[in-house]
């Protein structure tokens, strides 16, 4: 029997025998005698193929010490863009049509097509494309971020989940937070209670905003009306400017501030402050500018705080650096630039393993991080052509 046949063997074993015939620790499970290691996530990189016009989903498993393996069939001939993981489902962006694509993932990570959603079916006035997806905490709901989606603003769009059948119900749209301008730019990111949402929206330093949302008992995204208390800016700039965000698992935020005297941006090096929410969604601050870390990583765009929330990966423009995450305290820098190819998209599992993509160095980085250390894990970076975008699986 080949190495796969056999641990694919031993998984099925893990899910239908009785608990007597082995046990997980570790990462690896016992069955008969015989330590076999499962895969700790999988990882799914939407790129265009090598002399083609045409994208692809490659998908990989992934080992306690982060070294990635291709999953059986990868890469699959799937013409996606955009993707979201949400429990054994894949969702992905059609790349020729308004369209949600939906995928079942096996226990080896490989990827079935299930069905395929139109999201611009529902509204009258969609003139629009989706660029991004992101689900709530609890995988009951998927977003949709769509440019132009009521003609006039970017939209959020709000799908129910149907579990079995990997089908999407539409529940509606929102244009933006509350003083929205334009709408929103970027996915949304939840705090731990799952009903407060944000998004950090800047354009050129003339219009920004951090964009609060609610999500209803029915799963619909509605702008929330909370504000944003920001500290003031050091001396010889009017404002500090917000131009991404990450969540933790409670109700705390880091937002990426760029201090700026508008209309225009600055030169300074962006810094990174701790928020919290209240109650009813309002983000404040006890964060000075004199103890906010300044990062090094000249535009950012991306940021993402581990599991345990104690964590900050910052990606972008120069780089990917890591920070001290501590709740509503400032947050505190942890390494210098950790690469210095951008970085466009990057998400943790649940076994210290941060990942990233460079869509101008067609990479994919994999990082083994605990809070007392970093390195790069065995065989990254790995060669994507070029890469679009990224989800993980975590298990």
């Amino acid at each position: 029997m080949s190495s796969r046949l056999f641990i694919l063997s031993c998984l099925s074993a893990l899910l239908y025998a009785p608990a007597s015939w082995g046990s997980q620790e570790n990462g690896a499970v016992n069955i008969g005698g015989s330590i076999v290691p499962l895969p700790v996530a999988h990882v799914y990189v939407t790129s265009t193929a090598t002399n083609s016009s045409s994208n692809q989903i490659e998908g990989f498993t992934v080992g306690l010490d982060g070294r990635l393996a291709p999953v059986p069939a990868s890469p699959f001939q799937f013409d996606d863009v955009g993707m979201s993981v949400n429990g054994m489902k894949l969702f992905a962006l059609d790349r020729t049509a308004p369209a949600i694509d939906s995928y079942s993932i096996g226990l080896d990570g490989g990827l079935t097509y299930l069905t395929s959603t139109n999201y611009a079916q529902h509204n009258p006035e969609d003139c629009g494309s989706a660029a991004w997806l992101f689900p709530d905490r609890t995988g009951a709901d998927l977003y949709a971020m769509e440019f132009n989606g009521d003609c006039a603003n970017n939209t959020y769009q709000s799908f129910a989940v149907q579990k079995a059948a990997g089908g999407l119900n539409y529940l509606g749209y929102a244009n933006g937070g509350a003083g929205s301008f334009f709408g929103v730019y970027l996915p949304a990111s939840f705090l731990g209670n799952n009903l407060y949402a944000y998004e950090a929206t800047n354009n050129s330093c003339m219009y920004y905003e951090v964009g609060g949302f609610k999500r209803n008992s029915n799963g619909l995204l509605t702008s929330s009306g909370g504000t944003t208390t920001l500290p003031d800016p050091p001396d010889g700039y009017r404002i500090y400017i917000p131009t991404q965000l990450a969540t933790d698992p409670t109700n705390h935020m880091a937002i990426a501030l760029w201090a700026a005297n508008p209309p225009g941006c600055s030169t300074v090096a962006q810094q990174i402050g701790s928020f919290t929410a209240d109650a009813n969604g309002n983000l404040t601050t006890t964060n000075i500018s004199a103890n906010m870390p300044s990062t090094s990583v000249t535009g950012v765009n991306d940021m993402k705080i581990s599991p345990l929330g104690n964590l900050l990966a910052v990606g972008g423009t120069g780089g990917l650096q890591l920070f001290h995450f501590n709740g509503a305290q400032p947050t505190t820098e942890f390494t210098g630039l950790l690469t210095t190819d951008t970085m466009n998209e990057m998400f943790w599992d649940h076994a210290n393993h941060l990942y990233a993509i460079s869509q101008a160095g067609n990479k994919l980085y994999v990082f083994n991080v605990t809070a007392a250390a970093y390195h790069e894990a065995p065989g990254s970076p790995y060669t994507i052509n070029q890469p679009l975008s990224l989800a993980v699986q975590p298990r």
